[in-house]
């Protein structure tokens, strides 16, 4: 079992709080919110869009009883399939705003990436350096002895 944010909450209460903000995080691509609310909605949509890219009757029945609402259903199977269908996770960003006046509470925006009117560009992929041949361990010896420079012997001379 994972841990999770209890957010000083009832167990109903919480879960109907994060299956609404989830559908709304669907349904509108950005919502304002307390950080700690984001980063538990973040897993949640994350997973919600991983049932998209599924595409079965399963994962579309797993989704339905989550999330609220057809067209959010509707909208993650489609279009939020398509979007991220190469790739791997990482669906949503989280952007930490302002402290809220009334309680000092951290705020922060969650959207998902790769959309119009996102509020930061994606990064580029970093490019994986080329794999190294494997060698055993005595040709690397070999070779280390190769390049390295030779040793220079110190003489004992004590100056009295």
């Amino acid at each position: 079992m994972t841990k999770f944010r209890k957010l000083n909450r009832p167990t109903g209460h919480r879960m109907s709080m994060l299956r609404t903000m989830v559908s709304q995080l669907v349904k509108h691509e950005r919502i304002e919110t307390t950080v700690a609310k984001a980063k538990e909605v973040r897993r949640l949509a994350d997973n919600m869009v991983q049932l998209g890219k599924e595409g079965t009757l399963c994962a579309a029945r797993r989704a339905a009883a989550f999330v609220r609402g057809d067209d959010v259903i509707h909208k993650l199977f489609t279009e939020l399939a398509y979007r991220y269908k190469d790739r791997t996770g990482g669906y949503t960003r989280l952007l930490r705003t302002r402290i809220r006046v009334g309680d000092a509470a951290p705020m922060a925006y969650i959207e998902f990436i790769d959309r119009e009117n996102e509020l930061r560009q994606s990064k580029p992929p970093t490019p994986q350096p080329p794999q190294r041949p494997h060698l055993d361990p005595w040709t690397r010896s070999r070779l280390s002895r190769q390049f390295a420079p030779a040793k220079e012997e110190k003489s004992v001379e004590s100056e009295i």
